[in-house]
């Protein structure tokens, strides 16, 4: 009988716990959202947090999606030989899945584990410093000196990111289908106009910037609720990538079936 209550105590505080972390979160977006809009903006901030978020992450982002680009246009060509013994629509099918899913995606997965982890444990010190308790006593707002420009970064750097990383990822599919597979530049061309649209493009963007708008803000709550020590710091920061990943993949599944009713 007093297991039966110890589970059933460790059930609801596991769900008054999820229930006041989602609503500080929800509050976290509200405030954050009408703080962009009040002055001053912080320009330079910004400007720093958007090198960071982009120029630094770049050289990885194209190294993973490069490779990302060759399994996704051989796996294709092989299962396509399997099934319908032709590949002639490998170039089509590849590109769609590029520009809809694995560009946006992997962009932004690979962006949460770099730049959100750093955002985490840089919140979370400023934290168990008292440093953002500084900033209340010196009459600064922490949402709008701290979230605010990683949100715009993000915001922008990630819609720039996932634009880069889809066209490398196309050029690297049009390398392998011609060198690897025998494929001509006319045939990939035409395979790309039949299956994709510039709509794909836009819809893919609207993904990069939805999941930038995502990381910084799931990473400052974290960073926010961050408790006293190293291991509070790098438990905030696991949390924070587990939980941006599982949200980018909640939002991925949400706006494909939106701007599926838009093809």
């Amino acid at each position: 009988m007093i297991k039966g209550y110890a589970v059933l105590d460790f059930v609801g505080k596991s769900v008054m716990d999820s229930y006041q972390g989602v609503t500080q979160f929800i509050q976290l977006v509200v405030d954050s959202l009408a703080e962009g809009f009040r002055p001053p903006l912080r320009i330079r901030e910004t400007v720093q947090q958007l090198y960071f978020i982009a120029v630094q992450s770049l050289p990885i982002i194209l190294f993973c999606v490069c490779f990302a680009a060759m399994v996704t246009i051989l796996e294709s060509s092989f299962h396509m030989k399997l099934v319908i013994q032709n590949d002639s629509m490998v170039p089509g099918f590849a590109a769609m899945l590029i520009l809809r899913e694995l560009g946006a995606v992997v962009t932004a997965l690979l962006v949460t584990s770099r730049v959100g982890a750093g955002i985490a444990a840089e919140v979370g010190t400023m934290k168990i410093t008292e440093q953002i308790d500084a900033l209340r006593m010196l009459g600064i707002r922490p949402i709008h000196y701290i979230v605010v420009p990683r949100l715009i970064a993000s915001v922008i750097g990630l819609a720039i990111l996932t634009i880069i990383a889809n066209l490398v990822c196309l050029f690297v599919a049009f390398l392998v289908s011609e060198i690897y597979l025998g494929f001509t530049s006319g045939l990939f061309i035409t395979g790309l106009v039949r299956f994709i649209h510039f709509q794909d493009l836009v819809f893919s963007i609207i993904k990069g910037a939805c999941f930038g708008f995502v990381i910084p803000l799931v990473s400052c709550h974290f960073g926010f609720l961050c408790a006293s020590g190293a291991e509070g710091v790098g438990l905030a920061t696991t949390r924070s990538v587990v939980a941006s990943s599982v949200i980018i993949i909640i939002l991925d599944f949400v706006l494909s079936f939106v701007f599926s009713f838009f093809s």
